[in-house]
């Protein structure tokens, strides 16, 4: 009788009801469990268990997982029953007049705050730990709100645990205007501010003086981050800004300085950078002593968000917004322009200049160098590592075209090679690409901080950056050292020379950056520079600016499903349409790799028009983060490490590459998955190649196509040597492209 009472127990159970995918993911998190230890627990995948508290996707559990996890969420329920709603069900906004409950907004008024309140405010001003929370949408809550959240039992000005009352309502806002005509800030966390501003002037003195908006810095001698409003088309319209720009404007990237808007602004002694009033405008009023007053300000429909990174987040919602741009401001930083601006400024931001000193004999502190910057002023490159029309190079003759022995060219790699009689007769050419590649170039890479020093016939030091005259046209490919005392005998003929980005063989001396001539003496080969140009002062400059963008990422990807300890079958599983599961976060990893790759080419920024000459300075070399030799470093190294494991691969696997493009590459396999070309041995990869994760520097599926199919789109363009991972991803090959 008893094994019936456990069947029927069983049967019941197999059909317990769920709590809502929300509840699910607050129960779990309220008592601290991560979802590897649920997952343990319930004998699942953690990916299962992610399904399971998914709003896009969710999965539902069946059998006895089901039993044993709604057993798990009852208990958890009755140690932490869901919050009580707010209880006053017509709150009052700013102006005292009765918010519509259709409305939902949280106010910035006067008045007190619920208790349910404070964890809410918790979420939303510390940057790396509160993403998760910011990730995940919340319903909107009817509820007055205070100038400064506190605890039950608490004096109204004590602000809550673990905030700073100055940034409690976080870093930004969406301004829009609703249907009823009433101008609404949406921040993160799902708040609603009411903003009372008749104009652009008083929606700057309400957005420093009221609204709460702005970010902690991000190091000790730093500055606050300012607060970020994005304009929606409905409120250019109420602050009598255009909606679009004209193509006059949009080439100008401003508006004109005539405009009413500008001088209204001028009238209440507001004032412009020198980029005047565009995408991405900053009011300010000169600081007075430590106190900044400014705002930033971004417009969607003037481009300020540029599809090609940040994809559709224009064309959101307001609230949808400002959580996509909140998860990355909180992760990252703030938005200061164009995600390569952003990806700039975050190292200033982690390095600043400038630091106060000990107080001198009179107590009075004193700005200094910040040790392990760049400095607050620029330095001039080497010759080589200008660019043409570069100042430094005003003395050379006019169309002079300078060579590999004159100038210093780091780049990624495009590089193709026909494939062999073998490679044809398997079917399928597989792409992979090594995540956020340039990223993990920049970790731990020893870079100048200071001017460069000239001297001639140096004894290379692979520790010293800089950039070095050398002959590298002995180094053969086809014997390297691939380990300690241990040599490979390879194709040379299907490798690419590491040193150039076409795969070329040098012919006779260049300059190169310190990684690249260290690879030289790692593969067994014998450097001796007649020329460099070192940088003695130097340091880890860009590994604070790595491990930022890193957790960025990694944090992002694992609120999608997708974590840094998966098995590869999980691991190539999960990245199959992990953009579908929560499109908003898709839009800030794009926005986050375009970050890495951006700031790194803001590094050696060419002019942009401004009437520049030839021989003349432009703007961005007044910058002191203006290092082309910083970016040909990273470069390099990010060149070598993939030349590395393709290297290593092709030792132990006698497989070589195809094609090879910046971070991609493709092999000819029998199968279409990685996996069926990659060296797995027991689930684990080899030493030294490549390896799939999701972990800077691992590599991801980019794409499959047939054999034939690369056949045929050669011939088509009659290119034996057209580079097919630049198509590889979907296939796509246009006329347009004509083989180049």
């Amino acid at each position: 009788m008893s094994e019936l009472f456990d069947a029927v127990d069983a049967l019941v159970a197999s059909r317990s009801q769920l709590p809502p995918t929300e509840e699910r993911k607050r129960l779990r998190q309220a008592h601290g469990l991560t979802l590897d230890e649920v997952a343990a627990a319930l004998k699942v995948r953690r990916a299962t268990v992610s399904g399971w508290e998914s709003v896009k996707k969710t999965t539902e559990p069946r059998g006895p997982e089901r039993e044993a996890y709604a057993r798990l969420l009852n208990k958890l329920a009755e140690l932490y029953p869901a919050p009580a709603a707010a209880p006053d069900p017509t709150p009052t906004m700013f102006t005292g007049q009765p918010i519509p409950a259709e409305r939902r907004t949280l106010s910035a008024g006067p008045a007190s705050e619920p208790a349910d309140m404070t964890e809410h405010k918790n979420t939303q001003t510390a940057p790396a730990s509160a993403a998760a929370e910011q990730a995940t949408p919340r319903p909107a809550r009817t509820a007055r709100s205070a100038p400064m959240s506190h605890r039950p039992g608490a004096p109204a000005s004590t602000p809550a645990s673990g905030t700073d009352p100055r940034f409690e309502n976080g870093p930004l806002a969406v301004v829009d205007v609703d249907i009823d005509g009433q101008v609404l800030a949406y921040c993160v966390g799902g708040l609603v501010l009411d903003v009372p501003a008749k104009s652009l002037p008083s929606l700057v003195d309400w957005t420093l003086k009221e609204a709460r908006l702005g970010q902690p810095k991000l190091s000790g001698p730093g500055k606050d981050a300012d607060p970020l409003l994005v304009l929606t088309e409905s409120a250019l319209e109420r602050y009598g800004l255009p909606a679009t720009l004209t193509e006059e404007e949009r080439l100008a990237g401003r508006i004109p300085e005539g405009h009413k808007v500008i001088k209204q602004l001028a009238r209440a002694d507001w004032k412009l950078t020198k980029r005047g009033f565009g995408p991405w405008a900053r009011i300010y009023r000169p600081a007075t002593g430590s106190e900044r007053a400014c705002v930033q300000l971004c417009i969607p429909s003037w481009h300020a968000l540029d599809t090609r990174h940040w994809g559709e987040a224009g064309q959101l919602p307001p609230a949808e917004l400002a959580r996509a741009l909140g998860v990355y401001a909180s992760r990252v930083m703030t938005p200061r322009g164009s995600t390569a601006v952003t990806g700039l400024e975050l190292m200033t931001a982690l390095h600043p200049a400038t630091r106060a000193s000990e107080p001198d004999e009179n107590g009075k502190r004193h700005s200094e160098h910040n040790p392990g910057s760049l400095g607050k002023d620029p330095v001039d490159p080497a010759p080589c590592e200008a660019p043409d029309g570069h100042p430094v190079l005003k003395d050379l003759p006019r169309f002079h075209m300078r060579g590999p022995a004159e100038k210093l060219f780091e780049e990624a790699y495009d590089w193709a090679r026909p494939m062999t009689d073998a490679e044809c007769t398997l079917r399928h050419l597989v792409g992979i690409d090594v995540n956020m590649a340039f990223a993990a170039g920049a970790n731990g890479l020893n870079v100048g901080l200071g001017a460069p020093t000239h001297v001639t016939n140096p004894v290379f030091d692979p520790k010293l950056p800089g950039s070095w005259l050398v002959d590298l046209s002995h180094v053969d490919l086809s014997r390297v050292k691939v380990g300690k005392d241990k040599w490979a005998d390879l194709d040379g003929s299907l490798l690419p020379s590491p040193f150039t980005p076409k795969g070329e063989r040098p012919e006779g001396p260049a300059w190169y950056a310190t990684p690249s001539v260290a690879y030289a003496q790692e593969l067994g080969y014998e450097v001796c520079p007649t020329e460099a140009w070192v940088r003695c002062e130097n340091g880890r400059y860009l590994d604070g600016w790595y491990n930022r963008l890193r957790d960025a990422y990694l944090a992002t990807m694992a609120d999608l499903g997708v974590d840094a300890n998966m098995e590869p079958a999980d691991f190539l599983a999960a990245m199959d349409g992990y953009k579908e599961l929560d499109p908003q976060l898709a839009i800030v990893v794009s926005a986050i790799k375009a970050t890495v790759k951006g700031g790194l080419g803001k590094l050696r920024e060419r002019p942009r028009g401004e009437g520049w000459r030839p021989g003349e300075p432009w703007r961005a070399l007044s910058r002191p983060t203006w290092r082309p030799d910083i970016r040909a470093a990273v470069i390099s190294r990010t060149r070598i490490n993939l030349h590395r494991k393709i290297v290593k691969h092709a030792a132990f696997t006698g497989q070589y590459p195809v094609a090879i493009l910046s971070d991609c590459v493709v092999y000819a396999a029998d199968g279409q998955s990685p996996l069926d070309f990659l060296p797995y041995r027991e689930g684990k990869p080899l030493p030294g190649g490549f390896k799939l994760g999701i972990n800077p520097g691992l590599v991801k599926h980019e794409g499959t196509q047939s054999v034939l199919w690369g056949e045929e789109v050669r011939e088509r363009f009659n290119a034996p040597e057209l580079n097919l991972a630049r198509y590889i991803k979907d296939g796509t090959v246009t006329d347009a492209d004509n083989g180049e």
